[in-house]
């Protein structure tokens, strides 16, 4: 299946959308002009505003909003797949639902948008006194997963949370990605407990890379993220990581045959079996 040079965006998005793009922008080609060929930006690349009002206020249509343009350019420009982890996009029925979308799309080397994928499983949960979340009052769940295929290689798609879902990954993985992703904006705690054993966790039981791209630091609205961007190979190994939370870049080459040496050598998703639970 040969070797395919992935890449990490890391960043530290602010609520400055004009200063996010030009922030991943930069990254993205100097990723690029190292030979990545698939890139992908954190969750929330576009805007991290974590006040309802203004966030509504500031997002667009999707067919208005800056950043999917810039990143269908980008794409374009450099010939590359560009996967933009997410960025919040006001929804047609958003001044009813006052909800908008946390939305992550691709976009082909030719610029063309392949898909876009609306994250799942919302963030509704009280961390400690300074993390208590509740995204399903901004964001409207959405409730597609998806494979997408790059030029014969396929990759599952998720966003932050998700990952906390090991059957998204499993129906993935069954339906042929060898190739994960979980591009994300962990909390700080959250983060330091169980970011890097989750992300090994989904790659070793479905002996598929993980390609997990962060947002990291003290963030304009108030809020702190984790960073440590990683990429895990199918034995649950660390093929990379931004070991910090500054913004930077993971460029990592992945050996797609190991995948099918992982499932050849541990078949865990062929084995598997139906089962039923009694209560006693």
């Amino acid at each position: 299946m040969g070797v395919l040079r992935t890449a990490c965006v890391q960043m530290r998005s602010g609520v400055s959308v004009e200063k996010n793009i030009a922030q991943m922008s930069d990254f993205v080609r100097d990723a690029a002009a190292q030979g990545a060929i698939y890139i992908q930006t954190p969750e929330m690349s576009g805007l991290l505003q974590k006040n309802p009002k203004l966030l509504m206020d500031i997002i667009k249509l999707q067919d208005q909003d800056p950043v999917f343009a810039a990143s269908a350019e980008l794409a374009m420009e450099l010939g590359i797949w560009l996967h933009l982890g997410s960025t919040p996009i006001k929804m047609a029925d958003s001044e009813i639902t006052k909800k908008a979308a946390n939305r992550g799309a691709l976009f082909s080397p030719k610029g063309e948008l392949v898909f876009t994928y609306d994250k799942i499983h919302m963030f509704d949960v009280v961390v400690d006194e300074a993390n208590q979340w509740k995204e399903s009052n901004r964001f409207q769940p959405g409730e597609n997963a998806y494979v997408f295929d790059m030029n014969g290689v396929k990759a599952g798609v998720s966003i932050c949370y998700d990952l906390r879902f090991p059957q998204l990954y499993q129906a993935q993985a069954k339906a042929g990605a060898n190739i994960l992703t979980c591009p994300s904006s962990f909390t700080k705690p959250t983060g330091k407990a169980h970011w890097e054993v989750l992300l090994r966790a989904r790659a070793i039981e479905n002996g598929a890379f993980m390609i997990a791209a962060a947002q990291g630091g003290q963030h304009e609205d108030g809020r702190t993220t984790h960073g440590h961007s990683m990429i895990i190979d199918p034995w649950g190994q660390l093929l990379g990581e931004l070991a910090h939370d500054e913004p930077g870049i993971l460029v990592c080459d992945l050996d797609l045959e190991q995948s099918a040496n992982a499932r050849k050598r541990i078949p865990n998703l062929a084995n598997e079996r139906k089962f039923s639970i009694s209560m006693i």
